[in-house]
């Protein structure tokens, strides 16, 4: 497969073309131009927002009377409306960045947006995990460097036309974006990426329906007619009061009134799951002894509505903690470790509601939008003490909980109740010795995958953390992919790391992987040496990557050697899997070594400065005292060099 054939861009003025070829040109080039908005436009929209929001772009890029452009030519593609698509495309670019920083909001509030949709969520479809990895590592850039990856990969243009576009368009520092584009998407040469983009999961024009509120609308007459006549009574009572100091009423409004209704609640049927090629929280049935329970549903809902001062609020890190836009789907309403629970799911967040005698009322937000078989699996029902009480997918098929730092213990049973509680679990011991790390390891039903078996743990969020593994290079093509890590390699090498998850506590993290992406044996016959990258995924897309040295004397709980800590980063990743480490080793004789090693792709090492070395392969090894200077390069199959992570 090629990736989808764009016209190439040269470098044409963008005189301002007349209204009806404009016109024209926008209507033919449609669909095009409204995936351009959607991928340059804020994902904390929401999927639904940034469909309709992308739609608004681009009908709206035609003004009632065309005005001039900002200082600067327009690049446009070769065909017989190339001025007015280029500039209809740099209007769409500008309006889609300027939902960045909220600068739309003032001419959103002078012109009503359209299209409007009433009573469904428009979504498009759901791509594969190489789309879903990219539309995260979108989310983690600004609108501009957005802008310039889609301009390059999606829509074809060179570097220079697309600074000039960019420019045109407002971003302050289109190189610096240019240059930042560069490290997103498959590492290749665009052809990956220009699929990725072109593909269903950024097609704002076919899209999904589903029901935002059934019963809101069976209500709506009976709402706006009782919310006219208290304007009405309001305003007679405003006009004949005597007391000026008295307090003016307000009314709520019609989402308001809809979203605190546990009437509209939605309730997905128990066997949703079974017969769904989505496998999510969308096909979690309702559950729990309280679910019908209208005056704990309501609390519920208002305090998510309107949290006052007697709720205490937390939620994941960048995880919004506004009312939803539609009424919620209901998971879980029930008496849970002497506290009343309520579990919400609006499509992108999991909120959990609990009432306690005597304390506060708490409110808890994580993202959970793009979940899956795995983390969709549980959601965190109550923490009392040192344990976690969870509620399990109805696909879960069978529970059990393990010990990380015992990687040869077997697996307990954990007993679940039919309404899918589980018995409380130990949790990690966040603050003294690192002794133990439970897990959950849990079984799916085989209606969704025979014998597919995955870890989970608790590191503080409402969803817990999906752990996997990636084992070391193979010979065959293509590269080995995480896997669950539930094997015996896979559970030793976790063996090693479970402590430093300490680190990642409270971070909105999705899944944590370790691949290890070389094995070296060492000098002196002193045995077979792992060098492991662990990367830590969050919901909102940005990445950390820990990467290690790990001898084979290295015992359990103990992480071997730091080699880097990246923060916000793609190493490690599906978009960025070559990677160059090197470390200092002492052999059994007291010789000193440098150690460097790579993955796959690379196919020969280098060492410069003080200590000089050149070897074919991936690994090297070279005596080094201690203190002398090296540079430590490697070349790739592709010709690519590449320097070592610090």
């Amino acid at each position: 497969m090629s990736a989808p054939q764009r016209e190439r861009h040269p470098r044409p003025a963008g005189p301002v073309p007349a209204l009806g070829q404009a016109e024209a040109t926008l209507v033919e080039h449609y669909p095009r131009l409204v995936r351009l908005a959607y991928l340059i436009l804020p994902p904390r929209l929401g999927r639904h927002r940034r469909v309709l929001a992308a739609h608004g772009v681009v009908q709206n890029a035609l003004p009632a009377r065309p005005t001039p452009i900002k200082k600067g030519r327009v690049p446009a593609p070769r065909d017989d409306r190339a001025p007015a698509l280029g500039w209809i495309v740099r209007r769409v670019v500008g309006a889609a960045l300027s939902y960045e920083h909220g600068a739309a909001r003032w001419r959103r509030a002078v012109r009503p947006a359209l299209p409007a949709v009433w009573g469904l969520r428009l979504t498009p479809r759901i791509g594969g995990a190489d789309e879903l990895a990219l539309e995260q590592q979108l989310a983690t850039v600004p609108a501009g460097v957005r802008a310039a990856f889609v301009l390059q990969h999606l829509e074809g243009y060179a570097s220079d036309t697309a600074a000039e576009l960019l420019t045109a368009a407002g971003v302050p520092d289109p190189e610096a974006a240019l240059r930042a584009a560069k490290a997103l998407g498959p590492q290749d040469d665009g052809t990956r990426a220009g699929l990725l983009l072109d593909s269903v999961e950024f097609d704002p024009c076919t899209v999904q329906a589903r029901p935002t509120d059934l019963l809101r609308r069976r209500h709506w007459r009976r709402w706006g007619a009782a919310a006219a006549l208290l304007v009405a009574v309001m305003l007679t009572v405003g006009q004949s009061a005597k007391d000026p100091a008295s307090p003016e009423p307000t009314t709520p409004s019609a989402v308001g009134v809809a979203m605190v209704d546990p009437g509209a609640v939605g309730r997905a049927p128990g066997t949703a799951w079974q017969s769904s090629s989505r496998i999510d929280f969308t096909v979690w049935p309702v559950r729990g002894s309280l679910v019908d329970d209208r005056a704990l549903l309501g609390r519920a809902l208002r305090a998510w509505a309107r949290p006052g001062t007697a709720v205490q609020v937390s939620a994941a890190p960048r995880t919004g903690t506004g009312p939803t836009a539609a009424s919620p789907q209901l998971l879980y309403a029930g008496r849970v470790d002497d506290a009343d629970v309520v579990l919400l799911y609006d499509g992108e967040r999991v909120v959990r509601y609990a009432e306690t005698t005597g304390q506060p009322a708490e409110l808890a937000f994580s993202r959970a939008d793009n979940a899956d078989v795995t983390t969709a699996a549980a959601l965190v029902l109550s923490r009392t003490g040192s344990r976690t009480r969870f509620l399990l997918a109805p696909w879960v098929a069978e529970s059990t909980t393990r010990d990380l730092l015992a990687p040869d213990s077997p697996a307990r049973p954990l007993h679940v109740g039919d309404d899918g509680v589980s018995d409380a679990v130990a949790r990690p011991d966040l603050t003294g010795p690192c002794s133990n790390w439970p897990a959950l390891q849990l079984r799916s039903s085989e209606r969704i995958a025979e014998k597919h078996a995955f870890l989970l743990t608790d590191l503080g969020d409402l969803s817990p953390v999906h752990l996997t593994y990636t084992p070391p290079p193979g010979g065959g093509v293509p590269a080995r992919q995480p896997r669950e890590a539930t094997s015996t390699a896979a559970l030793v090498s976790w063996s090693h790391t479970a402590c430093t998850l300490r680190s990642a506590v409270g971070g909105g993290v999705r899944s944590v992987n370790n691949w290890v992406f070389a094995e070296q044996q060492l000098p002196e016959n002193a045995g077979q040496a792992e060098w492991l990258c662990s990367r830590a995924d969050t919901w909102n897309g940005p990445g950390r990557a820990v990467v290690r040295f790990q001898p084979p004397t290295t015992a359990a709980r103990e992480p071997g050697t730091l080699i880097a800590d990246a923060r916000d980063t793609s190493y490690c990743s599906r978009f960025n899997q070559h990677i160059l480490a090197d470390a200092h080793w002492s052999a059994p004789s007291g010789a000193s070594y440098l150690l460097a090693a790579g993955s796959r792709a690379v196919t020969r090492i280098t060492v410069t400065g003080q200590v000089r070395a050149d070897t074919t392969g991936t690994t090297l090894a070279v005596k080094a005292p201690p203190g002398q200077s090296a540079e430590i390069g490697a070349v790739l199959s592709t010709g690519r060099t590449l320097g070592a992570v610090h």
